[in-house]
């Protein structure tokens, strides 16, 4: 197949398009290779797809809908994984014109090409942060998400209303997947668990939110990589049985799916810090602090549905996980 897989050089479109190169697939990448981290991590990651004989890459703002329009032309998509977005949460707080640009603009754009261009299915990165301050567990696609704590999170449910719209009025097969706490290498380095490991090694001390009462589902990479390849066999169809309030909020009338992928594991800040300590052979300094604004205190997934439809659920445990990328992360900076 010739695929789209939009934020090629991020964490998690590195290592999509990595595994769809690997099963012979064509894969297009295209990055905006923004700084909001070091560039030359991205740059890291494209080199290590441009290895691969099926992948082109451009450079491309998805916010220039000519030039996205463009590529749409020179090619014929059966599937978009459209893994481009501004990222981080408190990173919202100080700039939220990016997200309304990266995260709408671009978004809209994308929409914009599939309709224009047809595409068998799009699949787009939403976000555990839909949960907002949500208290029932775990988090389930049928959970109302209309109470977001984030700028970042309301950008992630705004994705998932307008696929909606394009999936209704289009006939577009769209399946939103909320990511939760995704971690492994090349992972991000404004994530807790890589500047945590970059801290402990440079023994400075690490901030512990919340006073340390927090839980995260960490999902391991490769884990959701498996997942999102699984979900590309199945765009969703409409369910002309659906009734409002009565139905799956995660399904419609029109041909739209929302899934959640996580771990179905929380794991508790203070345990993560053990694991990662064990696996760095070091002690945290750790300096306790109050719950930042747009945080939550845990994360839960419920994905049943995601077994139910693809037979897949992530199971790689924490302490295997962090072992990896701390493995990663002391080769790829050079340390012994």
């Amino acid at each position: 197949m010739e695929i789209l897989v939009t934020g090629s050089s991020g964490f998690i479109g590195y290592h999509l398009s990595r595994a769809l190169l690997e099963a012979g697939h064509r894969v297009v990448g295209v990055d905006n290779h923004n700084a909001y981290y070091d560039v030359s991590l991205k740059e890291a990651r494209k080199e290590q797809l441009k290895a691969y004989d099926g992948f082109t890459f451009k450079l491309l703002d998805l916010k220039d809908k000519e030039t996205l329009m463009s590529v749409f032309e020179s090619s014929r998509f059966e599937v978009v994984y459209h893994m481009a977005a501004q990222a981080g949460v408190r990173y919202s707080l100080e700039n939220p014109d990016a997200y309304v640009d990266a995260n709408l603009v671009g978004f809209m754009n994308i929409l914009e090409a599939c309709r224009h261009h047809p595409v068998q299915h799009l699949i787009y990165a939403s976000s555990s942060s839909v949960y907002g301050g949500n208290t029932r567990i775990p988090f389930s696609t049928d959970d109302d998400v209309d109470h977001p704590v984030s700028l970042y999170a309301a950008t992630k449910k705004s994705n998932e209303l307008l696929a909606h719209a394009y999936s209704h009025l289009y006939g577009l097969p769209a399946t939103g997947l909320r990511f939760f706490t995704v971690y492994g290498s090349y992972g991000r380095p404004d994530m807790a668990y890589y500047t945590f490991t970059e801290k402990v090694l440079n023994g400075e001390p690490i901030d512990v939110y919340n006073y340390g009462d927090m839980e995260r589902d960490f999902t391991y990479i490769d884990d959701v990589v498996e997942g999102m390849l699984r979900l590309r066999e199945k765009p969703p169809k409409p369910n002309p049985e659906w009734k409002q309030g009565e139905s799956s909020a995660s399904t419609s009338f029109a041909p739209y799916k929302v899934y959640n992928i996580g771990n179905n594991t929380p794991v508790s800040l203070e345990r993560f810090i053990n694991v990662l300590e064990d696996a760095l052979g070091r002690k945290a300094d750790k300096r306790y602090k109050p719950m930042q604004p747009g945080d939550v205190q845990r994360t839960y997934a419920d994905i049943d549905d995601l077994e139910r439809d693809v037979g897949y659920r992530p199971d790689t445990p924490i302490e295997t996980g962090i072992e990896r990328f701390v493995a990663w992360y002391k080769d790829y900076h050079g340390i012994d």
